[in-house]
């Protein structure tokens, strides 16, 4: 069911960019037409492609309050209550990362300091299609409305002119949504972008999608602000002989289920493990209705690895970079120190992934594809512009006058020393 192999072929395997230029060029020239038409056509285009690719347009795109209300009436009491106790938990986590302007330097001639202002707008991308995923409107919007952000603006597909999905609704009640929007796709990043009649022109784009999506988020990037390029969802499980077989398999099948090119691997010092890990798999993917999806990730992006040591096992993650990286050994917070590249860590054998993508609160917008080398999850950092300010007094600018005039002079701009000498020539 999943592959076993040795450390140079799962690297080989494993390679973040893989993805084949032909189809990366077919996703940007379909999204760039898309993008194109939306920029002229507003929601005319909108409606022409929403009929092309989900059925019947909405009758409006926006959500309005009373069908936001009556939502509530259709959810379960329980789930609600669920939603609300994982918001809890995602907005506990994230108010710590809140921060206040700040002076880092102070004197009677001298000051300089930052200015922390949130976005005045911000859209947030929640997918649909086969599934829904409030979990999704939580992670993204929770840490907008943390920041400050002004308005939080969601947009998510409905299928052939369809209600939106009750739960999503209240998800973005309890998250603090503004405004939503019955539009997917490459259409809605475009009218997020740039603007139409009936949706607001927005800073920043946040939020996961296909590769469509994704293609589109790159392409409008520079005119608005985005999180990141979000490529397929990865798991990497380090294990050493204590680790649960049965549980190792679960969180490989709740990494490949997502869809067919997410990916999963185990990387482990025992080989026992491995033969019980494949034994699993095959009992508990039997009884998955996404079996199929499941199966196919696992055959075909799959792999299980075996190392002679944990040291080793680091290094191999670390090249690969993981968005979600569990470490199932004897003592795994001993090993947290290990990890240089990860994009999220679940350590024990009873913290699995699924406990992040929904509960926790650490966000689950997290960097895919081996982006984890050099970028980080949704943050209210995100959220957040900082603006550096500058005080000198006559003095100040006097003694630092001459070095600044002598930069100047040596990169040819000596309009800059100019600025400078002028000031002081007026003592």
């Amino acid at each position: 069911m999943i592959p076993v192999l040795t450390a140079d072929a799962f690297l080989e395997k494993a390679q973040p960019g893989r993805t084949n230029s032909q189809d990366q060029q077919q996703y940007l020239q379909a999204a760039a037409a898309i993008i194109a038409d939306v920029q002229q056509d507003g929601d005319k285009a909108v409606r022409s492609y929403i009929e092309k690719f989900d059925g019947t347009p909405p009758k409006q795109f926006l959500v309005t309050e009373e069908e936001r209300q009556a939502a509530w009436d259709k959810v379960d009491n329980r789930v609600i209550r669920s939603l609300q106790r994982a918001a809890d938990n995602i907005r506990d986590f994230h108010s710590k990362q809140v921060m206040n302007s700040r002076v880092m330097q102070a004197d009677s001639d001298i000051m300089a300091g930052q200015l922390y202002r949130p976005i005045d707008r911000v859209g947030i991308y929640v997918p649909g299609g086969t599934a829904v995923y409030p979990s999704s409107v939580l992670m993204n919007a929770i840490p907008a409305v943390l920041a400050g952000v002004g308005e939080v603006n969601m947009v998510t597909p409905v299928k052939d002119g369809e209600e939106l999905a009750p739960i999503l609704a209240v998800a973005a009640d309890i998250a603090g949504v503004n405004h939503i929007y019955r539009v997917g796709g490459v259409q809605a990043i475009a009218a997020l972008a740039y603007g139409t009649e009936s949706i607001p022109k927005v800073d920043k784009i946040v939020g996961p999608g296909n590769a469509y999506v994704a293609a589109a988020k790159k392409l409008v990037y520079g005119d608005v602000g985005i999180d990141m390029i979000a490529g397929p969802s990865e798991v990497a499980i380090i294990a050493d002989q204590t680790a649960n077989p049965a549980y190792i398999a679960a969180d490989l099948i709740a990494q490949a289920e997502h869809d067919v090119n997410a990916r999963a691997f185990l990387i482990t010092t025992s080989e026992p493990l491995v033969t019980n890990v494949q034994a699993e798999l095959e009992k508990q993917c039997s009884q998955l209705p996404r079996k199929a999806i499941a199966s196919e990730s696992l055959m075909q992006r799959g792999a299980c690895v075996i190392v002679d040591t944990l040291e080793e096992a680091f290094q191999i993650s670390n090249q690969i970079a993981p968005e979600h990286l569990e470490i199932q050994v004897a003592d795994p917070l001993a090993c947290l120190g290990n990890v240089r590249h990860a994009g999220s860590v679940f350590l024990g054998e009873y913290t699995p992934e699924a406990l992040g993508d929904y509960y926790a609160g650490p966000n689950h917008v997290l960097p895919t594809s081996g982006t984890a080398r050099f970028s980080s999850g949704l943050s209210v950092d995100d959220f957040i512009k900082k603006t550096t300010y500058l005080y000198y007094s006559q003095q100040a600018l006097k003694q630092a006058g001459n070095d600044i005039v002598a930069i100047a002079n040596q990169e040819e701009l000596e309009g800059h020393g100019y600025a400078v000498r002028k000031r002081l020539e007026e003592e």
